[in-house]
């Protein structure tokens, strides 16, 4: 196969209205396929999933749940952690062995990874069965890019536009919580991080275009929705107008929504005026999702997080006062490099005091391009995986004693699906993030009800519902 040319797209096309408009035309050409989609990584990349399966259906490609099926197969994928780019090239083994019998089938692939010009230019060198390569910037450009697909073999996309794009259309997964874009990119430069590498520089929305947009989910019917951002406390320092996050969130709950959720938020911008907020509106639900990463300054001033241990438990005190039964998950990185056991000890110290809900734990991986990544990775992976045990039982400990403490208690919980584990229940989370398995029937689902609490597990909640909530 000749591989032309790597294309660089300098800058994202102003809109896809060009492709909306004309959309009918093109599903003969689809009409019958089918499309494989798997997405890695956070909340944003499941969101940019939503928007790639509103181009693939719009064409006219229908979605099934096995590769084999599969016409276009998209992986959407991750670049945080060097164990989810092993994963996506893992996964790569079985859509170059499903291509050698399916020649016709197209495989592209998208995401963060596909941000970082090394990896796309190892995939295009030596993955030459890969049709598509596009990044985070210029997901509109999809459509076109499958259709010329008819007349190039091997096609690579990538942009650094630092543009926001208004009006983007989602096929969601849910009909009932949705999430929402106020911010793309980040500024911060966490040593560690390879966001504002493969995701841009902070980009905020207009206002007026995010609470036109929950306006008009909630008038669909969904009950929830979800401000999304690397750094969502940050919203409004680029734009200049006037108007910051806590502004936005004021705004968004006086859309009179049932519920409003954020992620992900950076302790050094989190502010007084967010808390009053938080505290002020009911339909504000109670969850902060509040990266620490370590317990140690040391550590963190390496990692340039721009905060001390001294502050964050000032900001985590402020906010469990003014704050009534708020829940705090938190991020944590262990095996930095140079961190000591004395550093170890103090990221023991600050979850002993905090007691989080629940803490998202990882070693640390170096990425190509990051200022770590320069460092000397000079714990043994053995070390590291020795603490993260330690540290996974100090908080799985502090999860199983914040759950025990709504036994017997009634919760309300917004229930959205049927659970996985047992298909005769029906699943859903309370306004402080807590998954809730419930005794009922799916006509609960769409529904926020009152649960009595029976049983409390590490990671979850059994209950019964007592009755649902008008709203």
């Amino acid at each position: 196969m000749n591989m032309p040319d790597l294309c660089i797209a300098k800058d994202r096309k102003k809109t896809n209205i060009s492709f909306i408009e004309n959309k009918e035309e093109y599903k003969p050409l689809f009409k019958g396929k089918k499309y494989f989609l798997r997405t890695y990584g956070c909340q944003m990349n499941v969101h940019d999933s939503e928007e790639i399966k509103y181009y693939l259906e719009s064409l006219g490609y229908m979605a099934v749940d096995k590769l084999e099926e599969a016409d276009i197969v998209v992986l959407n994928t991750c670049a945080i952690r060097e164990n989810a780019k092993d994963k996506v090239y893992g996964y790569l083994g079985r859509c170059k062995h499903l291509k050698k019998i399916k020649k016709d089938l197209i495989i592209c692939l998208c995401g963060c990874l596909m941000q970082e010009p090394h990896e796309v230019e190892e995939l295009a060198k030596n993955h030459k069965y890969i049709d598509i390569i596009i990044g985070t910037h210029n997901l509109n450009e999809l459509p076109e890019l499958i259709i010329q697909k008819n007349k190039e073999q091997i096609i690579n996309v990538y942009s650094n536009s630092d543009k926001v794009f208004e009006n983007v259309k989602y096929n969601r997964d849910s009909k009932i919580s949705a999430w929402i874009n106020i911010t793309y990119g980040c500024d911060k430069f966490c040593t560690y991080c390879i966001v504002p590498y493969t995701r841009g520089r902070e980009r905020s929305r207009k206002k007026e275009n995010i609470i036109e947009e929950v306006k008009r989910l909630k008038e669909e019917g969904y009950k929830e929705v979800t401000l999304l951002g690397q750094n969502v406390n940050a919203y409004g320092q680029d734009l200049n107008l006037g108007y910051d996050f806590a502004t936005l969130l004021e705004e968004v709950a006086q859309t009179g929504i049932s519920r409003i959720r954020f992620v992900t938020s950076h302790p050094w911008n989190f502010t007084d005026e967010m808390i009053n907020v938080i505290a002020k509106y009911d339909n504000i639900m109670p969850y902060i999702h509040l990266p620490i990463q370590s317990g140690s300054d040391a550590i963190l001033k390496k990692m340039n997080r721009r905060y001390t241990i001294a502050e964050y438990k000032k900001l985590f005190n402020k906010i469990k006062k003014k704050v009534p039964n708020v829940a705090i998950t938190t991020d944590i990185i262990v095996g930095f490099p140079n961190e000591t056991d004395e550093d170890f000890q103090a990221t023991l110290d600050i979850v002993k005091y905090c007691k989080f809900d629940n803490a998202y734990t990882f070693i640390y991986s170096p990425r190509v391009g990051t200022v770590a990544a320069k460092m000397q990775d000079d714990i043994s992976m053995a070390t590291k995986q020795k603490r993260l045990k330690i540290l996974n039982d100090l908080v799985n400990s502090y999860s199983l004693e914040s759950n025990q403490k709504l036994l017997g208690k009634t919760v309300e919980v917004l229930v959205s699906e049927v659970s996985e584990k047992n298909k005769n229940k029906v699943c859903g989370y309370t306004d402080t993030m807590k998954l809730v398995n419930i005794d009922g029937k799916e006509d609960l689902i769409g529904q926020i009800v009152q649960v009595e609490i029976t049983d409390a597990k590490s990671f979850s909640l059994d209950g019964i519902v007592k009755n649902k909530v008008s709203l």
